[in-house]
């Protein structure tokens, strides 16, 4: 096998395991892809503190080595993603790489809060990431809090909703815009919306309980990632990460008493069982 592709995935570690970098390499090789990445910070969880989340973030110099060591492949890269970005400076670095490396299906996923905060991780990401790399991304696939942030109408709550915020944020210079809903909205449906800038496509399964979901965003958006790399169109790339994410959704199983996480082999387990 020689046209191995290689997709990066610049973002925090999860040391659970569920999210971060730790997903998203998950996902690539499920996907038949080689995976590099770069780590922009430490997600740390207390168990005796109620699951409390700490970040710890990686020093620029140390980032930067590490795409210099990511960008000596002798194969560019042919997908890349962004997850958790700490600080604007982080997010500066990140874009001029794109930029002078020419880098190609780009997938931005605007990190802006850890699962079980509701805090922003730093309120000048929000407008790094709006005007920074939104900009720059091939999709972008923010969930209903962040769309919220990007296009500046706040909580959304309903599929306008989240039709009037990919369509601002569109207009921010993102080729096309995945919002993800999930089970956040309403109803019986696990929603999320596609948007090439002219068409809306939704894209709906059942809910999945009990839903352990931990991880499901930065699966998502390494899915679509890896499916890029691997030639498909941005609509079919989408469809297929909503298939993937919803089978390791389904496989998912219970971290501990504050999280449930997703199982990135859920999809392949399931096509081998259905032979």
């Amino acid at each position: 096998m020689t046209d191995i592709k290689r997709t990066l995935t610049i973002a925090g570690s999860d040391s659970s395991g569920g999210a971060g970098i730790q997903a998203d390499l998950k996902t690539f090789a499920e996907y038949g892809t080689y995976g590099l990445s770069a780590l922009t910070a430490i997600a740390t969880m207390d168990p005796d503190n109620n699951w409390s989340h700490g970040v710890t973030t990686i020093d620029v110099p140390v980032l930067e080595a590490q795409l210099k060591t990511v960008f000596a492949s002798d194969h560019k890269i042919a997908a890349m993603k962004t997850g958790m970005l700490p600080n604007v400076a982080i997010i500066k670095v990140i874009a001029k790489a794109i930029k002078e490396q020419q880098l190609e299906n780009i997938v931005i996923d605007p990190v802006m809060v850890c699962k079980g905060e509701d805090e922003v991780l730093n309120p000048e990401n929000a407008e790094a990431l709006r005007d920074i790399l939104t900009p720059l991304a091939t999709v972008i696939t923010p969930n209903l809090f962040e769309a919220g942030e990007l296009s500046g109408l706040g909580k959304l709550t309903t599929l306008e909703d989240m039709k009037k915020a990919a369509e601002k944020i569109h207009d921010l210079g993102a080729k096309n815009v995945v919002i993800k809903g999930g089970k956040a909205l309403e109803g019986d449906k696990a929603i999320d919306l596609f948007y090439d800038g002219s068409e809306f496509t939704v894209l709906e399964t059942e809910k999945i309980s009990p839903a352990y979901n931990h991880g499901a965003g930065c699966t998502f958006a390494a899915a679509i990632t890896a499916g890029l790399a691997q030639g498909l169109t941005v609509k079919e790339a989408t469809l297929k990460a909503k298939d993937f994410v919803s089978e390791a959704i389904r496989s998912g199983f219970k971290y501990n008493q504050y999280i449930g996480s997703v199982f990135h082999s859920g999809y392949r387990l399931a096509k081998q069982d259905s032979i």
